[in-house]
């Protein structure tokens, strides 16, 4: 019939013939009873699989791929060659005390004066304190963790009672709160402090585990089939070195959106701008940040659920090479894309909580084979060769595929000062297959979503998900999607068993895409694109170290009234959310999104870098120079609060 596609091995493909083609995704954009009657139609055994046959004509994916044949072999976790050793860092041993990686971190920052800057007037421009400074206050005995955490609680409680509700929290406790409190004001008059994070409040999104709250991923009853016995592995860490928690941040249910909205407890305002949202799905833990109430938050990101907040909302966020640290205790720890990393205010307030945190998993270090985890060395004069011996890739075409030119030439403008000032070296680059890429992390987080969901809709929790997550249910439960990653759990070669697949209207830590029909080809297909786009930028990071793009193709958008008692399906927003930020989970790079500056209506911008696979010390060092030159003030945050020196 001529619909056979034959594609050439990966390293035949002419990069001169390769032409960028912008995303235009074909979908309506739904809120309210308009799209609770979709869902109500997308579950009716008929009409669901005619919406679907629409969907998928619409944005031609199965023209895309169902027919396609590739030569290379299925890769089902990313895989690396080994690395070259990274200039100018330290060693970390990730084995050791995690006070101890926090102390050698602490060594690697610049000088900074916190009494200086505790000294400034209120005239000063805007800055948010740094962790350095609630140490320095603390050790001052200016004021204690005690009083810090009673300033947070009134906020906290102020919050909760905001009709409509935005919480910042899901859970939180007050009590446990002050009690965690007095014990590190303990520590500090006996002179004794565990590490510069002892004190130290931080947030914890609500899929990552956190004893004794529950983990209820944004639901209204996870928490039900799966109580919380101990803490995350990550969370373990930043509690042995002092740190005190404030509750489980709001979230994206099941993280499966882009925007935040949760009709369950109420969507998480945008700090910058109330009316709008704030990114998701780590929606709470960079709300709470950009707002002052924490130093830092922990998120996830399967598809962007740090970095898409993190830049909306005006802060640092850093996504790990996969593997990098442990994500064993969060709902996604069964996963081939997602990782837990830190979301803070400043870049050296990121490494901090990545020294503590980071530290494979036995399982990851034999399958992955990483490299020594490092920190840069910022206090050392060798940071200005390796800042100058770094080499940009941009690939233009895309790096300006944005909504409006504020985006990208906020980033351009940095890009450029970092070439002025410290040399960095700009490389036009071309990445191929973009739309292969999309789609083979669409299904990978679509099928590790389903395989992890199924029993408990099965038991009759599906009608309890919101109209979001329910889209999602209803379509990839009909194609069996879950076979396919049952499989790879069993690392079987034979995916015969598996019917049709469906990709739909999805959104998974943060995506929110067409699913349409694939044939068990197809899953097999998925995954030999994993070894081509592995390749495709393999072949990159040869000729650059790192690749630089907008984090986001928009500022954050306004928040429909419709969408906060239904939620809302919008794709053409996350594909603009989403346009920059798959790669680094389908292919497990590590990548950082930094504020570079706001548009025109004062909202941020986001300057996403993207390293080679274990290269978090390259992504620091060169996010430090970044913040550095941004030399223009900060915009105060409309919904900001100074809980360290505000009487």
């Amino acid at each position: 019939m001529g619909k056979k596609r034959v594609m050439v091995p990966a390293e035949d493909v002419d990069l001169s013939a390769v032409k960028y083609q912008h995303e235009a995704i074909q979908a309506p954009h739904l809120t309210g009873l308009k799209f609770k009657l979709f869902v109500k139609l997308l579950e009716t055994p008929l009409v669901g699989p005619l919406i679907i046959s629409r969907l998928k004509k619409d944005n031609k994916i199965v023209e895309l791929l169902q027919n396609t044949v590739i030569p290379e072999a299925p890769m089902y976790k990313p895989e690396y060659p080994p690395q070259e050793p990274e200039p100018g860092v330290v060693v970390v041993d990730e084995d050791g005390k995690p006070e101890d990686r926090v102390e050698l971190a602490m060594n690697c920052l610049p000088p900074y004066n916190s009494a200086s800057c505790w000294n400034e007037d209120l005239a000063s421009p805007f800055r948010y304190w740094k962790i350095r400074d609630y140490a320095h206050a603390y050790r001052s005995q200016f004021v204690t963790p005690s009083m810090v955490a009673e300033k947070i609680i009134s906020v906290i409680e102020e919050f909760n009672k905001k009709d409509p509700p935005m919480p910042l929290l899901i859970s939180f406790d007050a009590e446990e709160v002050r009690k965690q409190a007095a014990a590190s004001t303990k520590r500090f008059e006996e002179g004794s402090p565990i590490s510069i994070l002892d004190g130290i409040f931080i947030a914890i999104k609500d899929d990552i585990d956190l004893y004794p709250h529950p983990s209820t991923g944004g639901t209204t009853w996870m928490h039900e089939v799966r109580p919380v016995k101990e803490d995350a592995v990550s969370v373990s860490r930043l509690r042995c070195c002092g740190v005190i928690f404030v509750g489980k941040a709001n979230m994206h249910e099941f993280g499966m959106g882009t925007t935040g909205n949760n009709p369950n407890y109420g969507t998480t305002r945008n700090p910058h701008a109330l009316d709008r949202y704030t990114g998701g799905s780590s929606s709470g833990p960079a709300a709470i940040v950009a707002s002052g109430l924490c130093s830092a938050a922990l998120g996830t990101d399967g598809g962007g659920s740090i970095r898409i907040p993190s830049s909306l909302c005006g802060v640092v966020g850093l996504k790990t090479t996969y593997g990098r640290t442990n994500i064993r205790g969060s709902l996604y720890d069964y996963g081939t894309v997602a990782i837990i990393g830190p979301i803070a205010s400043s870049v050296e307030d990121v490494m901090l909580v990545y020294a503590a945190i980071l530290g494979s998993n036995p399982a990851d270090r034999i399958s992955l084979n990483p490299s020594p985890p490092c920190l840069p060395n910022l206090s050392s004069c060798d940071g200005a060769d390796a800042l100058g011996s770094l080499r940009l890739g941009k690939y233009t075409a895309w790096f300006n595929d944005v909504q409006s030119t504020d985006v990208s030439d906020a980033c351009e403008d940095m890009l450029n000062l970092l070439s002025k000032t410290h040399g960095c070296e700009m490389v036009e680059i071309v990445i191929p297959e973009m739309q292969e890429m999309r789609t083979a992390h669409l299904l990978s987080i679509g099928s590790e979503f389903i395989q992890s969901l199924n029993p408990d809709v099965e038991d009759g929790k599906g009608v309890r998900l919101n109209y979001d997550s329910r889209t999602s249910v209803a379509l990839f439960r009909s194609f069996s999607a879950s076979d396919y990653i049952a499989a790879q759990c069993l690392r079987s070669t034979s995916i015969r068993g598996c019917s049709c697949i469906a990709l739909r209207l999805f959104t998974h830590s943060d995506g929110e895409f067409l699913l349409l029909l694939f044939s068990p080809h197809f899953l097999l297909s998925h995954s030999t694109f994993k070894r081509r786009l592995m390749y495709h930028h393999m072949e990159i990071f040869k000729k650059v170290d790192v690749i630089v793009t907008p984090t986001t193709g928009m500022t954050a958008p306004k928040i429909p009234s419709g969408a906060l008692s239904y939620g809302e399906t919008n794709l053409q927003v996350t594909g603009y959310l989403m346009r920059f930020v798959v790669a680094a989970n389908l292919l497990g790079f590590p990548s950082i999104s930094i504020p570079v500056g706001y548009d025109k209506q004062g909202l941020p911008i986001g300057l996403q870098l993207i390293s080679r696979p274990w290269g978090e010390a390259t992504l620091l060092r060169l996010a430090s120079a970044v913040e550095e030159l941004y030399a223009k003030p900060k915009k105060r945050p409309a919904s900001f609060y100074d809980v360290l020196k505000t009487k």
